[in-house]
């Protein structure tokens, strides 16, 4: 079954409604956005959420250092990669934390996935070439992926089902698809989540 990610979780009401609605993963965003989580924010909210549900931290460009002292204190079990970081930067980061990374790539092009096909990441998150802008990419431009890979960009209920069968996802990332101005809509996820679950 496609596992489901519900990403720029950022105050207790979203985690209550992750611990309803459950999806197998979440994001913190830890990089300048709307949706971007103080580590003391992101604390508080780990405490709350669900042990079942797995917590994702998203960065940029951030230093190994800084990512380090995220996961030592215990608030996320995934990262997120979304800016230039190299594969000896993802090299260096797994053996310093013991944890997956999901390295974040835009497709513009069929082969753009195909380039990362030996990288140590554990898994590959496909999106729009500016990520975190809600819009779709031609998803026919995915191709051939050998890698376990998180499909995102501008989903939500009314393309989820289409896009799971045009490129065959590890899982499913939204963000601003379940949202309502700017802000996560409990109706918007739980209907994601249903439309997902149910193919």
């Amino acid at each position: 079954m496609v596992k489901i990610k519900i990403c720029g979780l950022s105050n207790p009401c979203d985690i209550e409604t992750a611990n309803v609605e459950r999806p197998d993963y979440i994001g913190f965003v830890f990089a300048e956005s709307r949706r971007q989580v103080t580590r003391a924010q992101a604390v508080t909210l780990r405490k709350l959420l669900s042990p079942d549900i797995i917590p994702i931290g998203i960065f940029v460009n951030e230093t190994i250092p800084n990512i380090l002292s995220v996961v030592c204190e215990g608030i996320i079990d995934v990262i997120q990669l979304h800016g230039l970081e190299d594969e000896a930067y993802i090299q260096r980061l797994k053996l310093l934390t013991g944890k997956p990374v999901i390295k974040a790539i835009g497709v513009k092009q069929r082969g753009d996935v195909q380039k990362w096909s030996t990288t140590t990441a554990d898994y590959l998150l496909l999106d729009h070439t500016s990520g975190g802008t809600g819009k779709t990419f031609d998803w026919d431009l995915v191709g051939k992926v050998c890698n376990p890979y998180f499909l995102a960009g501008g989903l939500n209920s009314k393309n989820v089902t289409e896009a799971m069968q045009k490129t065959v996802p590890y899982a499913v990332d939204v963000s601003s698809g379940v949202e309502t101005e700017g802000k996560k809509d409990p109706v918007k996820i739980r209907e994601f989540i249903r439309r997902v679950r149910n193919g």
